[in-house]
């Protein structure tokens, strides 16, 4: 089955109710939303924007876990079992959220019988951030870093055939556990192709996805 984020399945109504809980705030790109260890004194709710969803090991090393666009909730679990936030979130894309403060957003999902839901909805999230981390250990670099741009391409759910992924080449490389020389590589096929460009920033401009994902798809 698909993952379905928040919106989908509390349903509109729902979703604009515990929304109007918290005034919308801006988050510019970069911005930690969520830290990994923290308190759960808080749950966001993402109306526009996207973030990726990332674990910390002990060496300090990353791994990508998800990426998330509008419609999506973070840190109630945290909430909902009082301990520590299992993961860091953060934006890779200007984002509006709501922050929805823990006792506001308990009596929430109380008052509307959810707790049910979340739950299942928190099960679902972990299947998926498990595949994910499968693909990522298994999968040669190229494969690995398709997984990762394509997810990072559907969540800024683009008008155009263009998308921006403001993240550099090291950042890259290490949200797929790999070397920036090994990334570096892969994306240099894909700029001769004109699949890729880097921006100014240094930044990666998408500029066919498509073929990105179906090179990796036929090398398999």
């Amino acid at each position: 089955m698909a993952y379905r984020p928040h919106r989908v399945v509390l349903g509109e109504e729902l979703w604009k109710n515990l929304c109007s809980l918290a005034p919308e705030r801006p988050r510019a790109t970069g911005s930690v939303l969520l830290r990994q260890g923290d308190p759960g004194t808080y749950v966001l709710a993402l109306t526009s924007g996207s973030a990726i969803v990332t674990l910390t090991g002990a060496n300090g090393e990353r791994t990508l876990l998800a990426v998330r666009g509008a419609g999506e909730l973070f840190g109630e679990l945290a909430v909902l079992d009082s301990q520590p936030r299992s993961a860091s979130v953060t934006a890779v894309r200007p984002c509006l959220v709501h922050v929805i403060a823990a006792p506001i957003f308990e009596k929430f999902v109380a008052d509307h019988g959810l707790m049910n839901v979340m739950l299942r909805h928190a099960i679902a999230r972990v299947r998926t951030a498990e595949e994910v981390r499968l693909e990522l250990a298994t999968a040669p670099v190229a494969h690995r870093l398709a997984f990762a741009l394509l997810r990072l391409f559907e969540a800024a759910t683009p008008e155009g055939g263009e998308v921006e992924i403001p993240l550099t080449q090291e950042e890259l490389a290490q949200l797929i556990g790999a070397s920036r020389n090994a990334v570096g590589s892969a994306i240099g096929r894909w700029k001769s192709m004109r699949w890729v460009a880097t921006s100014p920033t240094g930044s990666l401009l998408i500029k066919n996805m498509d073929a990105i994902h179906s090179s990796t798809r036929r090398a398999m």
